[in-house]
């Protein structure tokens, strides 16, 4: 899959402009933000200064607790909570997703990041997922990679 042309920038902070755009993250690509520097971890400087609306909903923000909970990450439970609770929560929305039927049937795991951007009113989706890349738009929200997503705040 080829890099995706990005042609619009977003204005966004306190001077006002256009509205931050309503983005959800995937797993991997949220904890990368958190945990690892490079590329994704400017996606935290941007939700702190609210230059984009982080969504999620109950079954993502599990997704999350459930991969920073890895052996690898050395997190304990308090931890993972403490993270989540400083780190994302004061700078997201949570959304109550409804019922929607199946999309991604190699892996129905990744619909929930699907249902969250379409109830939640999302311009897109960052993920490195094959997955949901693949899809490229889902019912006219993007998908983009997160250099692509990084683009637009340039």
């Amino acid at each position: 899959m080829g890099k995706k042309k990005v042609t619009a920038s977003v204005k966004t902070g306190s001077s006002g402009g256009t509205a931050a755009p309503r983005v959800v993250l995937d797993t991997n690509v949220l904890v990368s933000a958190l945990l690892f520097s490079g590329p994704p971890s400017r996606l935290v400087t941007l939700w702190r200064e609210r230059r984009f609306v982080l969504l999620v909903s109950k079954d993502v923000l599990v997704e999350y607790y459930r991969v920073l909970a890895y052996p690898k990450f050395g997190f304990t439970r308090e931890e993972i909570k403490d993270l989540i609770a400083e780190s994302v929560l004061p700078y997201a929305e949570t959304v109550i997703v409804g019922t929607h039927p199946p999309v991604i049937r190699e892996d129905p795991a990744d619909d929930k990041f699907l249902f969250l951007a379409d109830d939640g009113q999302a311009r897109a989706i960052v993920s490195g997922d094959k997955h949901l890349l693949s899809l490229e738009k889902y019912r006219g929200i993007e998908i983009l990679l997160v250099r692509s997503f990084l683009e637009l705040f340039q």
